[in-house]
C-alpha cells in the first residue's frame, strides 16, 4: 500500500497530477481540496506531499491523493460502501466538503448528495446510513466556524483555477463572482467551476 507521497510537481492536467519522486513519475487523481494547494506549492519550488490510497484492478494500478489524512479516511470510507467506487469517492470529496458531508448526514438530508454527479436517490440514502457512525458530531456553531475561510481563500481559489488552466485576469473575475467570506476555498473553487459550466451551456 502506498500510504504517502511527496515529489516534486511536473505539470497538473484536470484533476491529475504529475509527480517527480526520485525520477519516476507517479500520476495521480487528487481531490479539490488537494489541487487547491498545488498552485502556492509550484510557485515556491516546494515538494508537493499527499496521504495516498494505491487501487489495483486487472486492468489497471490508480494513485489517489488527498489534501489530508481525514480526506483519505474518507475516502476508504466510502469505497467500503456499496455501489460507490474510488471515481465515485473522489467526486464526492471534490464536491461536497468534510463539513457539509456530515452536516447532511446529522440531518438526514439526501437532497444535497443527489446534487452530486452520479449519485442517485437511493446511494445518497444508503450513503446516510453507511456514514452515521463514521463521521463527526458537530454542533451548529462547530459547522459555521469549520465553513468560516481565511484571508486568504479567496486568493488560493485563484491560484487553482490557474493551475486548471485559467487565465490569472479570467480567474480573478471567477472567484470574484462567487467570493464568499464564509466559504473555503475549495467551496469557491467548486461555485466559480459551476458557474463557467453554466455560462458554457448557456453560449452552446
Amino acid at each position: 500500500m502506498i500510504g504517502r507521497i511527496r515529489g516534486q510537481l511536473v505539470e497538473i492536467s484536470d484533476n491529475t497530477v504529475l509527480l517527480d519522486v526520485g525520477g519516476v513519475g507517479y500520476e495521480v487523481e487528487v481531490t479539490v481540496g488537494a489541487l487547491s494547494q498545488l498552485p502556492q506549492l509550484q510557485k515556491q519550488d516546494h515538494p508537493v506531499e499527499l496521504y495516498t490510497h494505491f487501487v489495483v484492478r486487472e486492468d489497471a494500478q490508480l494513485l489517489y491523493g488527498f489534501a489530508s489524512r481525514d480526506e483519505r479516511d474518507l475516502f476508504r470510507a466510502l469505497i467500503r460502501i456499496t455501489g460507490v467506487g474510488p471515481k465515485l469517492a473522489l467526486s464526492l470529496i471534490s464536491s461536497v466538503s468534510l463539513v457539509e458531508l456530515s452536516a447532511c448526514v446529522q440531518g438526514g438530508d439526501a437532497a444535497v448528495l443527489t446534487r452530486v454527479p452520479g449519485v442517485g436517490r437511493k446511494t445518497a440514502e444508503r450513503l446516510l446510513v453507511e456514514l452515521k457512525d463514521k463521521l463527526p458530531a458537530l454542533s451548529a456553531q462547530e459547522i459555521a466556524l469549520a465553513r468560516r475561510a481565511d484571508g486568504q481563500a479567496a486568493g488560493e481559489a485563484e491560484d487553482a483555477l490557474v493551475a486548471l488552466g485559467y487565465r490569472p485576469a479570467e480567474a480573478a473575475r471567477m472567484i470574484a463572482g462567487v467570493k464568499d467570506a464564509s466559504a473555503s476555498t475549495e467551496d469557491m473553487v467548486r461555485a466559480a467551476l459551476r458557474l463557467a459550466a453554466r455560462h458554457a451551456e448557456g453560449a452552446a
